[in-house]
């Protein structure tokens, strides 16, 4: 009972925290004291320690040679890294997804229709990565599915953070990744899987090109 009690305590102390992460207000670099976090939540300390070690795992929290927890601080590089990787996963993934079932483009459908309503820019981040995620679930590949997941935390922590930077630009934000999106719908509805492939690796360039780089320079 005691063991089941203290991983609900951790497994809430990472919503938590993760989601402080995701919207700004444990910024890239902010040291986490294990008993501060704990008196903060109210909890003890072995939840929150076991809090970080979670949140390690997943990118979100580095611990320092000097033994401190700090929010990740995202670098260029690590923009880098992410988007190689999405070039090499998800046109993939698309040309395998072809053809997507109805049930399928029903959940990117309503992913758009979603997308559109979204009320703040953190929603808009996660279904623009529910969005992806789908495609990749249909391609049936269930070990590409797997890399890909092992990158969505720290791609949201990156578009998060980017997205913060660009307030004003909320509402051109949400138009103008449901618009991209809604064309790459369409490309699964009317044409191949080729053609699937090819707008796929599109879109992921033009997000690469859309990122200002220069503001994640330290």
């Amino acid at each position: 009972m005691m063991h089941t009690n203290t991983s609900t305590l951790a497994a809430s102390a990472v919503d938590r925290l993760r989601q402080e992460i995701f919207d700004g207000q444990l910024p890239p670099g902010t040291r986490l004291a294990e008993a501060a976090e704990a008196k903060r939540l109210g909890v003890s300390r072995v939840p929150v320690r076991e809090a970080f070690a979670a949140l390690e795992r997943d990118g979100l929290l580095e611990f320092t040679e000097t033994g401190r927890t700090v929010v990740k601080q995202l670098t260029p590089q690590d923009f880098e890294e992410l988007f190689a990787m999405r070039l090499l996963l998800e046109p993939a993934a698309a040309r395998s997804a072809f053809p997507l079932s109805r049930k399928q483009q029903q959940l990117l459908s309503d992913n758009i229709s979603a997308t559109r309503k979204a009320n703040s820019l953190n929603e808009v981040t996660r279904l623009d990565l529910d969005f992806h995620q789908l495609i990749v679930e249909a391609s049936g590949n269930t070990r590409l599915l797997k890399l890909w997941r092992s990158l969505r935390t720290e791609l949201e922590l990156w578009l998060g953070y980017l997205h913060q930077q660009h307030r004003d630009r909320e509402l051109d934000t949400r138009v103008d990744t449901a618009g991209s999106h809604e064309g790459i719908l369409d490309c699964f509805q009317n044409r191949s899987a080729a053609a699937c492939e090819k707008l796929t690796r599109e879109h992921i360039l033009s997000w690469r090109e859309w990122l200002p780089m220069a503001e994640l320079e330290t």
